[in-house]
């Protein structure tokens, strides 16, 4: 049976005083309110865990990213959900959206690349997106594919959403070594751990959950012998206590940590000497 109110607040928006109409039923609130959608078009955008400028970041919007917004506040914040993973937060109202909702035909197929204003490499840059994120190609020079906002992307680093898929999740992750470490991060130009594996799958096609304890419970199992003794494979996904990570080979992890504050292969003994328990391993691949 269905206990109320047992929703997890990360992935299903409501509050005491307002939820999505969705939810109707399932939670109780003052209010319901139908999502309007909107598109992201800024590079990355932080999604907050409370409407301050000062609050945690939680996780990010990425360029072409859809998201539900069900509150416009008047102190500049939205409250939204991030249709590509369902995770809730809010984000401000300055950076740049659209309702006219663009095609999800091209991705960045290059760790970071520019938006420029003009189809010219010495032209102003206005921002940066990265890999997996999506470009809506509007027309092409010879160089250059012309997106959203009549803005400009380096072609050879646009691929079709199909070319940006790589079943290898430790190719992709090895892409992503030296990439700064970042709490809520899940883009090239900062990344957490559980950032790593959504990303990673993600382009591989296969939707993963945003925080490791989402992930594990999606797709982890229990371990069926000790650590020291399991056969560990390329590709296998460790969860731990508060961490998850990527296996290279028997007794190697890839992960953005924050002992390194970045993405690094480590021993997988050296992870679980730092006090993390390993509680499940994964590869829905």
């Amino acid at each position: 049976m269905f206990v109320k109110n047992s929703l997890d607040k990360r992935t299903n928006a409501y509050r005491p005083d307002l939820a999505d109409a969705s939810l109707q039923g399932a939670v109780k609130a003052k209010k319901f309110a139908e999502p309007h959608l909107l598109q992201c078009l800024s590079g990355v955008v932080p999604m907050l865990e409370n409407p301050s400028a000062s609050a945690q970041q939680v996780s990010q919007l990425r360029y072409g990213e859809f998201f539900d917004v069900f509150e416009k506040r008047d102190d500049g914040f939205y409250w939204i959900q991030n249709r590509a993973d369902n995770y809730v937060g809010y984000v401000r109202d300055s950076y740049s959206f659209s309702d006219t909702i663009s095609s999800l035909s091209h991705r960045v197929g290059v760790l970071r690349t520019f938006i420029y204003t003009e189809p010219n490499l010495k032209a102003p840059v206005c921002d940066a997106i990265s890999l997996g994120s999506f470009v809506s190609v509007l027309s092409e020079t010879a160089d250059f594919y012309e997106i959203s906002n009549h803005l400009f992307v380096f072609k050879k680093h646009i691929v079709t959403t199909e070319e940006s898929l790589c079943k290898d999740i430790v190719s992709t992750a090895g892409k992503l070594l030296g990439v700064p470490y970042l709490w809520g991060g899940r883009t090239p130009m900062g990344i957490d751990c559980s950032g790593l594996i959504q990303l990673t799958l993600e382009l591989a096609s296969f939707e993963a959950p945003r925080d490791s304890d989402l992930q594990r419970a999606a797709f982890g199992k229990p371990l069926t012998k000790i650590w020291k003794d399991y056969a560990w494979k390329r590709g296998d996904i460790v969860f731990f206590n508060g961490h998850v990570g990527i296996m290279t080979d028997a007794g190697n992890m890839i992960h953005a940590n924050a002992f390194s504050m970045d993405v690094a292969v480590e021993p997988l003994a050296s992870v679980v000497k730092k006090g993390f328990d390993i509680l499940a391993v994964g590869n829905p691949l």
